[in-house]
């Protein structure tokens, strides 16, 4: 799961569409390994929960729980929703060492991490 902090150089094909009244989301679930004590995971959560206050670029950001009756998360407990407003600060923000300081304190704790990224659509 470390890579998922390692920089990469790798693109998509995927065309980027971008209006200019959009957002670019960056959401990020994930599923701790069993064992992982309630107190590793507060330490997960409050690392997380300081990168706004470290990392300039991000515009906006919350958490939570999941707490779906649907019975389809499939272990991953925990939803981090960031905003950036351009793929430049998002570029600057996967590699700022502040993440990568976050994903040292992650890592030991993590069973799976899923990533998605989208432009918001008004």
């Amino acid at each position: 799961m470390a890579n998922a902090f390692a920089s990469s150089n790798e693109t998509t094909n995927s065309p980027t569409m971008i209006q200019a009244d959009s957002l670019l989301r960056h959401v990020v679930l994930f599923k701790f390994k069993e064992g992982t004590t309630k107190s590793q995971i507060k330490e997960v959560e409050d690392a997380f929960s300081a990168l706004p206050s470290k990392i300039e670029q991000i515009k906006g950001y919350e958490w939570g729980l999941n707490n779906s009756p649907e019975g389809l998360e499939k272990g991953f407990t925990h939803a981090f929703f960031l905003t950036f407003e351009s793929e430049e600060d998002r570029a600057t923000y996967l590699p700022h060492p502040d993440h990568k300081a976050f994903g040292a304190v992650l890592t030991p704790y993590l069973d799976d991490v899923l990533v998605i990224d989208y432009w918001t659509n008004q």
